[in-house]
């Protein structure tokens, strides 16, 4: 049997489980034990044991429930619900006001969760109500929180960097680093666009006039956010200085949110064991999955298709933005069919080999592969942050998606200037 015919075999096979509703890691198993079936003679039971319990004992991925537990933890504090009071008082000079909120307060949370869904459902819950009281216009309301919310992808500790420095045997603590950049373009691009947003449009803008605090009560009124600012400095601040390494760092992390948590009245037994049961849900689940990859990337290793495929796009003779914007497609689509972490998993065996023999820099490619998640998350029919948002507003996801078409386009824009100026994403690692 020919390696296209096993190719064609094999995506048919992940296709129809899928399909079928069957779960990703189970998924990613049946299409490594076809592959090793139909590719090769070597023992299937061995190399599936040995496969699944060698990539699960990785102490980089001890992190991954820390940071989770961590975000689980802060996001049954009370820190959305000091959200408006902590940062309104700094946007009402802005054009577009308080629709900055949604913006910097997704990046705030984004930098303690590491979760897209979270970041919309956290701050969503809080602003959408307070936005629609003071009657801002429900489309920017939407769009603001549909693309912000996808920060937690990016901003450091992303849960999804650290699945694909697992994935690939990168550096997690580089990873985090270099997605600090083109996390800040991205929040940039979004507060410009809502700027001229503003300014083009007052007549649609509440006639509120503000409070006209003076600093010191701004600062009075933000008090309630300095720990969780100071928290997210430490942790990722160990982490840029090489201090603590992520896993150490986490740990930590942990027990500051869970001193917060008391300090503030918020932890009780129910809230400690909703926070560490939903933690092991989500570990367990991306655990689950890596493990599934982990065994098809051996298995597409023994059948010889991801070298092969990698010296079929180098006859192509494609220059690295050819495969780059083929790529960017690719994942747009696949996106729109899986969650962030299984396009990642799902992909890598097959994919990086074609990066590596283009001379694409692997640590940058992670952040480019981030950013175009990001963008399939608000994507229709299976974007998760336009779900989230339909079932806050009741809107049909059509209306969502339209929302979050404008934030779609400055995330294309910030993927743009992130391929045409690569030290973006790759100046802070080389350099601290």
């Amino acid at each position: 049997m020919s390696i296209l015919t096993i190719s064609a075999i094999l995506l048919a096979i992940l296709f129809l489980m899928l399909g079928l509703g069957l779960w990703v890691a189970f998924s990613l198993m049946g299409v490594g034990i076809a592959a090793m079936t139909m590719g090769t003679s070597s023992p299937l039971g061995t190399v599936m044991a040995t496969t699944i319990w060698g990539n699960s004992n990785s102490w980089a991925l001890a992190a991954l429930p820390l940071f989770i537990w961590m975000g689980e933890i802060l996001f049954r504090s009370r820190l959305s619900e000091d959200m408006f009071t902590g940062l309104a008082p700094w946007m009402e000079r802005l054009p577009g006001r308080l629709l900055h909120v949604n913006i910097f307060g997704s990046g705030i949370f984004a930098a303690v969760s590491g979760s897209s869904a979270a970041t919309a459902a956290t701050i969503g819950k809080l602003s959408i109500p307070e936005l629609k009281r003071r009657g801002y216009p429900e489309r920017m309301m939407i769009g603001t929180l549909a693309g912000s919310a996808t920060l937690g992808l990016l901003i450091p500790p992303s849960i999804i960097l650290i699945v694909y420095g697992a994935a690939t045997e990168q550096s997690i603590a580089r990873l985090f680093i270099a997605g600090i950049l083109p996390g800040l373009l991205l929040v940039a691009l979004f507060v410009g666009y809502v700027v001229i947003w503003g300014l083009l449009n007052k007549d649609k803008l509440p006639t509120e006039t503000g409070e006209g605090l003076s600093f010191a009560e701004k600062l009075r009124r933000s008090r309630r956010l300095i720990p969780i600012v100071l928290l997210i400095a430490g942790v990722i601040g160990s982490i840029y200085a090489g201090i603590a390494s992520p896993t150490d760092a986490a740990a930590v992390g942990v027990a500051l949110a869970l001193l917060l948590s008391w300090l503030s009245g918020s932890l009780d037994r129910q809230s400690f064991t909703e926070g560490l049961m939903s933690a092991t849900m989500t570990s367990c689940m991306i655990a689950f999955i890596l493990a599934g990859a982990a065994f098809l990337t051996v298995a597409m290793g023994f059948t010889g298709i991801p070298s092969l495929l990698a010296e079929w796009i180098g006859g192509l003779n494609l220059s690295p933005y050819a495969l780059l914007a083929a790529l960017t497609v690719f994942f747009i689509v696949m996106g729109c069919f899986l969650d962030g972490i299984s396009v990642v998993v799902l992909t890598t065996s097959v994919i990086m080999p074609m990066v590596e023999k283009a001379g694409i820099d692997t640590m940058w490619f992670g952040i480019f592969v981030v950013i175009v998640v990001e963008m399939s998350q608000i994507t229709p029919p299976v974007g998760f942050n336009l779900f989230v948002l339909q079932a806050l507003t009741g809107r049909n996801i059509l209306t969502v998606a339209r929302a979050a078409l404008p934030f779609f386009l400055l995330m294309l824009v910030a993927l743009a200037l992130v391929v045409v100026f690569p030290g973006i994403a790759t100046y802070l690692p080389n350099h601290m």
